[in-house]
Order: structure tokens, then C-alpha cells, then sequence
């Protein structure tokens, strides 16, 4: 189905295309590139019916067509039901690594609109910016099509500051939809997640942009410079996230997973496991932002557990790992530490409630730290 959509104004904020154009040269010459992309489940390809068409896929097919004489690389470093605070603790093992040449960003739908993801956004911005190839970084804002909830505002608000391209769906797609000129269900089933139209009409939007970067190969663009300074405290930048193969806490009932992580996609790997009530472990992590990751399932009734800071019981936090939602089971971020002392900082998490019945065992997935 063809729909008639403003695309020209979906660039919501030009930026410096020096890095792109050099990018775009490269390939017009026939040099190795590298396309990755970073976000949540839109990114992923939720609800397209092929991986081949969602959005991401569609954008980097355009690179293929435009450029013939160049081989080039998919990178796609999407997972479902997760935020930048995630996304820059696991950018250099699941996108950096590959060395990539352009970076689409999309997390407008994931974080939400608040100072706190702003930061953490930033950190993601930065920690991709700064990268050795020193890629093409380009900001990818979607929408929620019923009520329009997106974090575009702050996510933009870093783009401006970094002077880097934002592409957004909301005067765009969302606009339509708004006029009744697009009914939703057309697009998305749940006006969250494009379908196969919508990622088309998604990467035609973010084409859109490429093709005016193309259009200008020819006009030379200023250099950037160097990076500016951080907008927020910027304690999210350098994230390191503590799983079984780099850290050694000291397990009491818990069970170390093994299973090897094969895809981007397989979450629920390299964690520690336990069914155990009173089964308690004991990491050490030093920094001024902890957050633990475990797995809430849909599958009940599940554990429950109690996380402790530096032996302060009388502010511990619940982890229940019963999920309430129907989409499926949660790489779920519950913070611990936010901007408190950059110290060494011991971290106790036990079970605490367990069910003769219980459907899945409690699976904690890693320790997110970060430092100023």
C-alpha cells in the first residue's frame, strides 16, 4: 500500500555531515563499509514480517543499491524491551566491535521522556561518537501512534548539542496518523511496533535524509571539530557490564550459566541462576551507578529477590522476576545507585521468596557500573 508522506520533514535536525559524506565517498570508491544499528525492538524488526524488511534492513539495502562497487557489512545491535542505559553498557561488545562506518541510533520509544534517560542517552552519543573510526552517528526518533509518547525532546536535545543529524517519525508518520489521513492499524498492530508498512514507511523517511547527503557529496563540509563537552553529569559514558565471564562474586546456592551467547538477540545468557530460597550472592563493584539486569518471565509464579547495598537492609530493593506483561520475558534494568559515591560498593542479592511451583527459575543477568 502506497501512502503520501512528507519525508523532507523528517530531518528535525541537519547537523555536521562531514562524517557521513566521507563515509559515502568511501563507498562511491569501493572501500569495505560497515552499517550497525543500535536500539530497541523497532530496531530489532519486531512485526516485520522478514528481517529483510524492517527499517534497518531497508536503509542498509539503500547503502547496497547506492553504492555498487563497495562490500557491504549488516550490523544490526537491536534488542526488544530495552533503553539506552542498556544500550551503552553493551555498545562496544555488540556494535563497536564490528568497527562500523555509520551508527543509526533509535531508543525515542524505549527511554522515556526524563533527565535521567537523557543522560544516559548522552553517554550512548558519546561513547558511539567517540569511537576510533570516529563513525557517521545519525538519530533515529520514533513515536508511539496513539498518544505520540516519544523521547524526542531530550534525545534531540543531545543531537543539537553534538551537532549530529536527527531523523524523527513524528512530523512525519505520527502527523498523518494524527490527521486520519493513515489509519494506525494500517501501520502498527499495537501503535507501538510498525509492521511491514511501517518499517517501509520508516526507512523511507531516514532515505529521505541519505539521499540529501548524497545530493551534496559535492559540497564540501566543515569538520566538526572536536567533541563538546557533556550536557548532563555524564556518569553513564563509561559503563561496564559484570557477567560471569569477567567477574568472580561469591555464589550460595547460585549457579553459574554457561551456555554460550551465539546472537545479539540471545539476552539470557552469561548470568547466574537459582530456585533456592536463601541462595545469596556478593559481587564487589566499584562507582557512582549500579543497576542489576535479571530476567522478569511471563511464565508464574517465578522467585523473588532482595538486593542490598553496602549492608544497608533497611533500603532493600525487591527484584520480582513475575512479569505482568504478555509480550514475553524482560532483560529487566532495576537501579540501585543513581549518582551516589564513587566508591567500591558491595552489592548482596538473595532469594527471598520461592514457590514449590515455581515456573522458572530466577536468572540474574549482569551488574551494570558505571563511573563518573
Amino acid at each position: 500500500m502506497s501512502y503520501q508522506i512528507h519525508t523532507e520533514k523528517g530531518l528535525v535536525n541537519r547537523g555536521n555531515w562531514r562524517r557521513m559524506k566521507d563515509c559515502m565517498r568511501r563507498a562511491q570508491g569501493g572501500d569495505r563499509i560497515t552499517i550497525g544499528f543500535i536500539g530497541g525492538s523497532i530496531t530489532q524488526g519486531a512485526v516485520a514480517e522478514t528481517h529483510t524488511t524492517c527499517y534497518a534492513y531497508l536503509v542498509f539495502d539503500w547503502w547496497v543499491k547506492k553504492f555498487p562497487k563497495s562490500a557491504f557489512t549488516y550490523v544490526n545491535a537491536g534488542i526488544g524491551g530495552t533503553t539506552s542505559q542498556f544500550g551503552v553498557s553493551r555498545v562496544q561488545s555488540d556494535l563497536l566491535y564490528s568497527r562500523p562506518d555509520a551508527v543509526f541510533v533509535e531508543f525515542s520509544v524505549n527511554d522515556e521522556n526524563t533527565e535521567f534517560f537523557k543522560e544516559t542517552y548522552e553517554g550512548l552519543v558519546r561513547t558511539i561518537y567517540d569511537a576510533p573510526l570516529k563513525p557517521a552517528v545519525t538519530l533515529i526518533h520514533n513515536i508511539m501512534y496513539d498518544h505520540g509518547k516519544t523521547a524526542q525532546e531530550i534525545h534531540q536535545a543531545v543531537g543539537v548539542h553534538y551537532n549530529l543529524p536527527c531523523v524523527a517519525m513524528q512530523p512525519v508518520i505520527y502527523a498523518e496518523v494524527k490527521a486520519g489521513r493513515i489509519p494506525n492499524r494500517e501501520i502498527t498492530p499495537d501503535d507501538l511496533h510498525p509492521n511491514t508498512a511501517g518499517h517501509a514507511l520508516v526507512a523511507s523517511v531516514i532515505i529521505d535524509y541519505l539521499e540529501k547527503v548524497y545530493a551534496e557529496l559535492s559540497v564540501e563540509e566543515p569538520a566538526p571539530g572536536s567533541m563538546p563537552g557533556p550536557i548532563t553529569a555524564n556518569h553513564y559514558q563509561n559503563s561496564v557490564r559484570l557477567q560471569n565471564g569477567n567477574c568472580d562474586p561469591l555464589l550460595e546456592g547460585w549457579t553459574v550459566d554457561h551456555t554460550p551467547q551465539r546472537l545479539v538477540l540471545e539476552g539470557f545468557r552469561n548470568g547466574w541462576t537459582s530456585k533456592t530460597k536463601g541462595a545469596k550472592i556478593t559481587f564487589e563493584a566499584e562507582g557512582s551507578e549500579i543497576a542489576v539486569q535479571y530476567r522478569k518471565t511471563v511464565h508464574h509464579p517465578a522467585p523473588v529477590a532482595s538486593a542490598v547495598i553496602d549492608g544497608d537492609i533497611r533500603h532493600a530493593v525487591t527484584l520480582d522476576a513475575n512479569f505482568e506483561e504478555d509480550w514475553g520475558d524482560c532483560l529487566f534494568m532495576q537501579n540501585l545507585i543513581v549518582h551516589g559515591e564513587n566508591k567500591k560498593h558491595t552489592v548482596e542479592i538473595t532469594l527471598t521468596e520461592t514457590h514449590e511451583d515455581d515456573a522458572a527459575e530466577f536468572y540474574l543477568i549482569s551488574l551494570i557500573v558505571s563511573h563518573e
